[in-house]
């Protein structure tokens, strides 16, 4: 909607921030989403089609939601109409629907685009779908979150989910170029630093733009380049893009434990580097250490369990930081471990077992014998004390009576698993001559 000061023409001459200059004009001028804008993307083919359609805008920030969603209402001649899902409520949607009703009415559209659209709860989200149904809103929606956790199903199922990707380096080189061009000056920055303002920006085109912005408001033109000390100085580093609440967390210990069980000890490093200055809580990453030494080495290491439960003591005997230097040590091991899911695999065998046979009573000559009458009744009766064998192990059956004989465990062979199946095939073999 236009303001006072659109409308007196008083907005042209008011100072503008740079990315806001730079706002795109048209969707092929977006940068670093090919697979939308690009010639062969989805919104191209849309456009191509005209049948604008609902949708869900998801990717980080900075990576050019909004002026997508500005430039769909240009492109498809719909009126813009935007609420944010933090400062807005019932009243506010309802009066969004009742002007997208009254523009339906003058035969115009409406595009009502909801930045952080996960905000809202589920009979908010809810509210929209009548109003998507009959045509008197086109929805767009914005979110950071993933939209199958965060998003009615009823909401998904009509609406399409566009993904956003993360601005890479090309993109955000393109953004620097536009502003240098802008301001018709270069960037007083040496290479490195260059290439270091486009790392701090951490894909996010908008924080780019203000850091140039900062960059070039402070160094004086003409002066010569800075290097990436200097740079350092003059523009702070931007907190990491991690919610320990949310998907930045899931997604990096998620690439954490497969780094480990891929046996990737630099790649395992990274990714804990990451989550530390990022501020994960680091009791957290312990715990996430000692399931993976269950889980991905078991014992084919079982030195491993003992690694990751030493470091997370170190880690409460030190503190911060030299205890993370345990939790470093620990994901190396773990990585450079031999791998095995056995003991992983063998308690959920056994665990569908004990379900599926129910509440079956051990065989009677594995059970002590206290009174007369459970003698009698045969408890204790033939069972083979296993020391007093010549092999010190009497191969007997330990099943139920009703069940028969089951294998949960089945070593890899790698690492001490080599041994422990050596083990197990002697006595399989020993089993077989003394039941043969």
């Amino acid at each position: 909607m236009t303001n006072l000061f659109e409308a007196a023409g008083l907005e042209q001459g008011a100072p503008r921030p740079l990315a806001d200059r730079l706002r795109p004009k048209r969707l092929a001028d977006v940068v670093g989403q090919d697979q939308l804008v690009g010639p062969t993307g989805t919104l191209t083919r849309m456009l191509k089609a005209k049948r604008p359609q609902s949708m869900i805008l998801w990717g980080p920030p900075g990576s050019g939601k909004t002026t997508v969603a500005r430039l769909l209402a240009d492109e498809t001649n719909l009126a813009f109409e935007q609420l944010s899902a933090i400062f807005s409520g019932v009243q506010d949607l309802r009066k969004a629907f009742d002007r997208a009703k009254s523009r339906r009415e003058t035969g115009k559209g409406t595009l009502l685009f909801i930045d952080e659209i996960h905000r809202f709860n589920r009979s908010q989200q809810d509210s929209f779908l009548p109003h998507m149904e009959d045509g008197t809103i086109v929805l767009v929606g914005a979110t950071t979150e993933n939209p199958s956790f965060e998003l009615n199903g009823a909401l998904l199922s009509r609406a399409l989910v566009l993904v956003f990707r993360r601005l890479d380096d090309a993109a955000l080189e393109e953004l620097l170029k536009r502003a240098e061009r802008e301001e018709g000056r270069a960037l007083p920055l040496g290479p490195e630093a260059r290439e270091m303002l486009k790392a701090m920006a951490d894909g996010d085109g908008r924080t780019v733009l203000n850091m140039t912005e900062e960059v070039l408001g402070a160094v004086a033109q003409g002066a010569g380049p800075i290097g990436r000390e200097a740079l350092t100085e003059l523009v702070q580093r931007r907190a990491p893009l991690y919610d320990k609440s949310r998907d930045g967390h899931y997604n990096l210990i998620s690439a954490l434990h497969k780094a480990v069980r891929g046996s990737d000890p630099d790649a395992s490093l990274y990714w804990l580097a990451r989550m530390l200055d990022a501020g994960e809580d680091r009791l957290f990453i312990a715990r996430r250490l000692v399931r993976m030494a269950i889980e991905d080495i078991g014992l084919a290491d079982p030195q491993a369990l003992v690694q990751a439960l030493a470091a997370k003591d170190v880690y409460d005997f030190l503190g911060t930081p030299e205890g993370e230097l345990a939790l470093a040590q620990a994901t190396l091991y773990l990585a450079t471990a031999p791998k095995s899911n056995a003991s992983y695999m063998a308690y959920s065998a056994s665990m569908r077992a004990a379900k599926e046979h129910g509440s079956l009573a051990p065989p009677k000559h594995i059970l002590n014998a206290p009174t007369k009458l459970m003698a009698a009744e045969g408890y204790g009766r033939g069972y083979a004390y296993d020391h007093n064998t010549p092999e010190g192990f009497s191969g007997q059956d330990y099943f139920p009576d009703e069940m028969e004989r089951q294998q949960f465990y089945d070593p890899r062979g790698r690492g001490f698993e080599a041994e422990i199946k050596k083990r197990l095939e002697y006595w399989a073999k020993l089993r077989a001559k003394q039941n043969g």
